[in-house]
């Protein structure tokens, strides 16, 4: 007779110590992260790619093909970086959890992420969600923070960022894994933390007496004590995003050659002043007009090269293209290879410009010429130019037909510098439009739409294109982006509130509008 085991005994047998707690449990889903995967998340979404749509708003190139979009500046609701900055949270409560400290480099790092990512967010929209964000289920209906507010604990956090750095690097701490920036090195991130603290006060030049803020103050502060605020020495202290061949190439490279190398140009704001001041990157980033050589100029006459305004409308752009009219970018830097060059996120030579503009505006004691030359040789060096002969690859086009060819450049720094439109022009208002115009052609193809935020704040480049049909948006540049439908829905009070104040009116979401930072 077969004995019949009670179903306790059952359940027991074949779960061993097992809770039912145990067996819900989706082994193919983890219970939890190690810190360092998710900063390499978070790090992979502070990249802004080169030749995206950000840098034709910031008129370095133009398209001329209608299939892969138009230039215009269609701008609609830009999106929230929440998610990033929950992930921020988790991977400080994960980085606890493991070190049991609550002070540690992804603590410290995570300052600079909250920071970084809401400067990201106020530049675009204003007004933001900040000190009731981020509660989840607690709070799915936030309110918003004034643009001030936000910007005050930017620069706190970006303060103590700085501080809990200090710290971890004299302790001789080693614990940060997974940076695919700069090799978990502290003292490299608090150079990036203390140039980006410049970034955000230069940003804010136009509320410099705002006594809260202390612009002028904090910049000082920063520039005149760098035992405290340590800034980039050079550009190996660059945070930027490096290309393999195997699996993160180029945006553009040997793969896209045929489709895309003729079907975007250089933007004339770009190739323009590159021409006034008969500059040597023109050659490195830019190939000759096919019209302008058969005209007889030589490939390296500055006056072979020419860009397409983005004010133009596309049909004509596109017609004037077909024929040789403009200039494509240089196809042996930018398509021979899958690692042409890095994408700077923010760099030494944006570092040196920011603070000759603080120099420049008399924030602080310092030689705004000196900081104003190292951008502009910084920049040289990031594109290969050298004193002397410099080799160049140009393809050379005859009825459609491309062939390379090598020349050799002379550039001659001292009187490259020497020209009445490159001399610093001292503390004048030609002086600042130098500075700033040098500061747009180092950034080409760099630090996402920061070109573009520049000039909304300055109106330099002075040559910027601002009207015309292809620019869209009734012919002007828009100012801000509208805020995610999202809040439109979900988010209804707190968003027309927010509205009101802003713009005085609670249904009035337009991108003309002027951001509180810009008045």
């Amino acid at each position: 007779m077969k004995k019949l085991f009670p179903l306790a005994a059952v359940l027991l047998l074949l779960t061993g110590c097992q809770t039912f707690e145990d067996l819900e449990q989706n082994p193919n889903v983890p219970a939890a992260v190690p810190a360092n995967l998710v900063l390499r998340g978070i790090l992979v979404d502070l990249y802004e790619g080169a030749w995206n749509k950000d840098q034709r708003w910031n008129q370095y190139y133009t398209i001329n093909y209608n299939y892969y979009g138009n230039n215009e500046y269609d701008w609609t609701s830009t999106s929230f970086k929440y998610t990033t900055l929950k992930n921020v949270g988790k991977m400080e409560e994960e980085a606890k959890k493991q070190t049991g400290k609550d002070l540690n480099p992804y603590s410290a790092l995570g300052k600079f992420f909250r920071a970084y990512y809401f400067v990201w967010m106020t530049q675009r929209v204003g007004d933001l969600p900040l000190t009731e964000a981020l509660k989840g289920t607690e709070n799915i209906t936030p309110k918003y923070n004034a643009q001030k507010e936000v910007y005050v604990q930017v620069l706190k956090w970006l303060d103590e960022a700085n501080a809990d750095l200090t710290i971890l690097i004299a302790a001789g701490d080693n614990t940060l894994q997974g940076d695919i920036y700069l090799s978990n090195d502290l003292r490299k991130w608090q150079k990036v933390v203390n140039t980006f603290k410049l970034r955000v006060l230069v940003g804010l030049s136009k509320r410099a007496d705002d006594g809260e803020l202390a612009v002028k103050t904090r910049f000082a502060e920063v520039v005149n004590n760098p035992a405290k605020f340590p800034l980039m020495a050079s550009p190996a202290d660059n945070l930027q995003y490096t290309f393999n061949a195997t699996f993160n190439k180029y945006p553009i490279n040997p793969d896209n050659f045929g489709f895309d190398a003729t079907r975007q140009q250089m933007s004339a704001t770009h190739i323009d002043l590159l021409k006034k001041y008969r500059d040597p990157r023109l050659f490195v980033v830019a190939e000759p007009a096919e019209v302008q050589l058969k005209k007889g100029l030589q490939p390296t006459d500055h006056a072979a090269f020419v860009g397409a305004s983005p004010s133009e409308g596309l049909d004509a752009m596109s017609s004037k293209a077909e024929v040789g009219e403009y200039s494509f970018i240089n196809r042996n830097r930018y398509y021979r290879s899958y690692t042409p060059e890095p994408v700077v996120i923010l760099g030494y030579p944006e570092q040196q410009f920011l603070v000759a503009e603080g120099l420049h505006r008399g924030w602080a004691s310092g030689n705004a010429e000196e900081a104003y030359k190292k951008g502009v040789q910084a920049s040289f060096d990031f594109f290969g130019i050298k004193n002397g002969d410099n080799a160049v690859t140009l393809e050379l086009r005859d009825n459609g037909k491309a062939t390379s060819q090598g020349f050799t450049v002379k550039f001659d720094g001292d009187a490259y510098f020497a020209q009445p439109t490159v001399k610093y022009a001292g503390n004048t208002p030609d002086g600042l439009r130098q500075i700033l115009t040098q500061k747009y052609l180092a950034m080409f193809m760099n630090t996402g739409l920061e070109p573009f935020m520049n000039w909304r704040r300055t109106g330099f480049p002075a040559n910027f294109a601002t009207t015309g049909s292809g620019i869209g948006n009734s012919g002007k540049i828009p100012r801000r982006w509208q805020y995610p439908a999202s809040e439109r829905v979900y988010n209804a009070t707190n968003y027309a509130e927010a509205l009101r104040r802003q713009f005085n009116d609670d249904k009035r979401d337009n991108i003309n509008d002027e951001l509180w930072i810009l008045k």
